[in-house]
């Protein structure tokens, strides 16, 4: 039986999140991913440059990242395990435990529902655009609803499935090489001109890295709901991203409702292809239904987790 590194530290996340006094102290990994792709970006990504040029400036800065934190994390896992010994692998899990945000996004998208079942589209815009991309200010009960579900769905990817497979998969290293690379993609890998040459890189690396853990989560979501397969066969593919679809088909399928849609990016409207069917609007009812489905799949995600390393 292998050390239960990826259960400790799911544990740990759900209990805990990550303190606001542990924020206020030292801030947040990701935000020190932030920090560094930041600079990069303004000293490398200017507009003077070829695409080209700027494209393998992008792979530079992936590669460098990746190969910092992946280090980094390698030498401190090693140290711990040997020095550490039978402890080891619980210093693994403390360290691995912030790449988790199960707490931190359930708690994020039911301040959205209570500000929505408070009555105030402020609050609830407010809410919503702490965990989204897309322009909130114009959005109504049911945006406000349909942009928090279909964060459930893709931040239980990004956020808890795919950090989690990482972690079983290859520790530390692992786990901070996956959220550096999420990270990236984040800031830079967008289809607008100022970064679509020099965010490709982190773009295509974060499809890789998400493609097992997207369609792990769309089963978990599945499992969770007792239904929505056959929206996930039907839909999955529809989005624009190669992953963000499936776990995102899965919820609407699950919860009988019609996802994604015509969204507004910084004042430019997209019209993207819905996802699901139903002709009910999504309310803050909706919310809580697709809360309690995440906490069934993070359940699933917790038992497979425990067996998988019950079995190595």
């Amino acid at each position: 039986m292998a050390d239960p590194v990826t259960l400790a530290a799911l544990g740990l996340d759900a209990a805990l999140g990550w303190p606001r006094a542990f924020y206020r102290l030292a801030g947040h990994p990701v935000g020190w991913f932030a920090g560094l792709i930041d600079a990069a970006e303004r000293h490398w990504n200017r507009p003077e440059r070829r695409v080209g040029t700027r494209r393998l400036l992008g792979l530079l800065t992936v590669l460098l990242l990746t190969g910092l934190v992946g280090g980094a994390a390698w030498f401190v896992q090693s140290l711990l395990l040997e020095r550490l010994g039978a402890f080891g692998w619980a210093a693994v899990a403390l360290l691995a435990w912030p790449a988790l945000a199960q707490r931190s996004l359930f708690d994020h998208v039911r301040a959205v529902a209570d500000a929505l079942d408070g009555e105030s589209l402020p609050a609830a815009r407010a809410a919503v655009g702490a965990i989204v991309g897309r322009d909130t200010a114009a959005l109504d009960e049911s945006g406000i609803a349909r942009a928090a579900i279909e964060s459930v769905a893709e931040s239980f990817c990004d956020g808890v499935a795919a950090p989690a497979v990482w972690l079983l998969l290859l520790g530390l290293p692992g786990v901070w090489t996956y959220k550096a690379v999420n990270t990236a993609d984040s800031l830079i890998g967008h289809r607008e001109e100022r970064w679509r040459a020099f965010g490709w890189a982190a773009a295509r690396a974060d499809d890789l890295l998400n493609l097992v853990p997207a369609r792990l989560s769309a089963l978990l979501i599945c499992l969770a709901g007792g239904s929505g397969w056959r929206i996930l066969r039907r839909d999955a593919r529809k989005h624009a991203s190669p992953n963000a679809g499936w776990p995102e088909a899965a919820m609407a399928g699950a919860l009988g409702l019609r996802l994604a849609g015509p969204i507004a990016y910084d004042g430019v409207m997209h019209d993207k292809p819905w996802i699901g069917e139903g002709a009910r609007p999504p309310s803050s009812r909706d919310i809580r239904r697709a809360l309690r489905l995440y906490l069934g799949a993070c359940a699933l995600l917790w038992l497979l987790a425990g067996g998988a390393e019950w079995a190595l």
